[in-house]
């Protein structure tokens, strides 16, 4: 398993980015604009040779209002070798996979404490299979 990032929604993307790059000194690695879901996402880095993690900030182009209730963090990532067996596992172990791997790719769970933990297969997508396939989400991811 590895880190990925950390994702915070903004709600005005150049000030967040004026506090993060101008005035915190990371550095803009990535960005792609999403016209289909209305959102951006522009990742930071600290720039440091060993250091790989990164910060997603999404914006929404049509939230006006300010987040509420821990809206604004969205979640920790994790690259996985095996996204079926992992979330299988963690069903074992009681863990409501919130958001199941449908699509072979990606999932959400919840720690104990509510932080959503988004889970990614390394490598590319697995073919779709049940149980997964076929499996609802739940609750809030």
């Amino acid at each position: 398993m590895r880190f990925l990032h950390s994702m915070i929604r903004v709600r005005d993307l150049d000030a967040a980015l004026h506090f993060f790059v101008d005035l915190l000194g990371l550095r803009e690695v990535r960005r792609s604009e999403h016209e289909r879901g209305r959102f951006t996402l522009v990742f930071l880095s600290t720039g440091a040779e060993d250091d790989n993690a990164t910060i997603e900030l999404t914006y929404n182009w049509d939230q006006e209002e300010p987040y509420t209730g821990g809206r604004n963090f969205g979640h920790l990532a994790y690259a996985v070798d095996d996204i079926y067996g992992l979330c299988q596992r963690l069903m074992d172990g009681g863990v409501t996979i919130a958001r199941p791997p449908r699509d072979g790719r990606m999932a959400f769970v919840r720690s104990p404490d509510g932080i959503s933990v988004e889970l990614l297969q390394a490598g590319g997508a697995l073919p779709p299979q049940e149980p997964w396939l076929s499996m609802g989400n739940s609750g809030s991811w």
